[in-house]
């Protein structure tokens, strides 16, 4: 795909102050701080959203496209949802089961980059997503002391040198990243 893109990204729920009560105001201003950088790279050309399929950040910002999909000005906005493999959403409750689904349903594309779970599979799906983005809007306080995939995305996504905005889980303030 040649169409300027962004992938969303961003660290799990359990990390929030907030854990996955998505009606505390730290939440929705985050929430509102993605679709803000969302609808700032659509104006900048940028149409195509990679997400992972994770719970969190991940259905957020896929949520946030499709309700903008919705409105005439935004018609043209595409939706990938990358999916690490088969079996990802098997730990999902019922409640994040159903939203999965109905994002999927919806989305532009959709692909699983690996055909069973295995030890890198979220590497590769991170890097397939980094790969083909020009830039990533990462949920993500930058404290590089951490170990996680999220880090590892962000080091790669800096490696090929995307253009990024950070949206601090604890404050929903955002920082440019630009190489």
């Amino acid at each position: 795909m040649d169409k300027q893109s962004c992938t969303i990204t961003g660290c799990t729920p359990q990390r929030f102050k907030f854990k996955y009560n998505e009606e505390a105001p730290l939440c929705q201003a985050i929430k509102a701080a993605i679709a803000e950088e969302i609808k700032k790279l659509y104006t900048e050309g940028v149409k195509l959203f990679y997400i992972g399929c994770a719970v969190g950040v991940d259905t957020w910002a896929a949520e946030t496209v499709l309700n903008l999909k919705k409105q005439a000005n935004f018609a043209d906005i595409e939706l990938f949802c990358a999916i690490a493999f088969p079996e990802q959403s098997d730990r999902f409750t019922a409640g994040q089961m159903k939203r999965n689904q109905h994002i999927l349903s919806q989305c532009t594309y959709k692909e699983v980059i690996n055909n069973h779970f295995s030890p890198v599979a979220y590497k590769r799906l991170n890097y397939y997503m980094i790969d083909r983005s020009q830039h990533l809007i990462a949920v993500y306080d930058q404290d590089k002391s951490e170990r996680s995939g999220l880090v590892q995305t962000v080091n790669y996504a800096v490696k090929k040198n995307l253009q990024i905005t950070f949206i601090h889980p604890d404050t929903a303030q955002k920082s440019d990243y630009t190489p």
